[in-house]
């Protein structure tokens, strides 16, 4: 079932089973003040957006009010390719590819939520973008957040959202200062080509997925965001709030749903039960009438 508490814009919604969906196949390739691309006709536009020395891929759909589509770490815009189909039927949609995800250039320095959310503010200045919609999952969830507490947004979307920090157990802190101490014994004592593959080799055996799978750099910008507590954040934030949740979900726990849900002045959750991290895509039906209903699409 689920269970929307403390909003007017939901309904009640049956369980529906997930469909197979056809996508636009048209594109062409438009041209922004900061962009560079080619017309090649169609609906659907690839927009190369250059900021700080790098090249960043958006897809771009639709016509109407803009909504931006902020896809998860490991992630890429096709992620939310169905969600883009079904909003470009009355919106302006910007499908990101983040930088160093899918097609664009990974940043030159590390950065944190910070510098990614000051890019996506850059995007909407540079393109003239009235109050944008937003729509963030996971990693997208925190940009959601920062740029929704001091900019203008028509409505938001947090799915499975980060930014609440985690609970750690001491096992946690115990395996971290381990492998500090290991890396600090191994550089100190051992020739650097040694030390490089014996930190590899424990990085690959104790490392997350997300870490063990991204570049080097990609994983310093992981470690420094991925404990940034936004909560204080989460008052400010003044547009209607949708969160939508799976129930099993332990990357981003339901706690973190529901703390939101009391933070951020006007909020509803909607939990979708049986689903983990990626509950838009483990229940797209349900998900997509939601989104429906939420942006008002008949």
């Amino acid at each position: 079932m689920v269970t929307p508490r403390r909003n007017h814009f939901l309904c009640t919604y049956p369980i529906i089973c997930k469909n197979k969906n056809k996508y636009l196949n048209n594109i062409h390739y438009l041209r922004g003040r900061k962009s560079f691309c080619r017309q090649k006709g169609g609906n659907r536009h690839k927009m190369r957006y250059r900021y700080d020395d790098i090249d960043i891929n958006i897809e771009v759909a639709g016509e109407g009010a803009p909504v931006l589509l902020l896809h998860g770490w490991g992630c890429s815009n096709e992620i939310f390719k169905h969600l883009q189909a079904v909003l470009a039927t009355q919106y302006r949609v910007y499908n990101f590819d983040f930088p160093g995800f899918g097609a664009s250039q990974e940043p030159q320095t590390v950065w944190g939520t910070e510098e990614y959310t000051r890019m996506v503010e850059q995007f909407v200045k540079d393109n003239d973008l009235q109050s944008p919609a937003l729509v963030g999952h996971s990693f997208g969830g925190r940009i959601s957040i920062i740029y929704a507490s001091r900019n203008r947004v028509s409505r938001v979307v947090l799915v499975d959202a980060a930014g609440i920090k985690p609970k750690r157990p001491l096992k946690y802190y115990y395996k971290v200062y381990t492998f500090k101490a290991l890396k600090w014994l191994c550089y100190t004592f051992l020739p650097k080509k040694t030390a490089d593959a014996v930190i590899e080799k424990r990085r690959k055996g104790a490392g997350s997925a997300d870490y063990n799978n991204a570049s080097p750099k990609m994983r310093a910008i992981l470690s420094k965001v991925v404990n940034e507590d936004l909560t204080h954040l989460l008052p400010k934030i003044a547009a209607p709030t949708l969160l939508f949740w799976g129930n099993m979900d332990t990357a981003t726990p339901l706690s973190d749903a529901k703390t939101m849900e009391k933070q951020i002045p006007d909020a509803g959750l909607v939990i979708a039960h049986g689903t983990g991290h990626f509950s838009f895509l483990e229940n797209q039906g349900l998900f997509t009438q939601v989104m429906k209903s939420f942006f008002k699409i008949a």
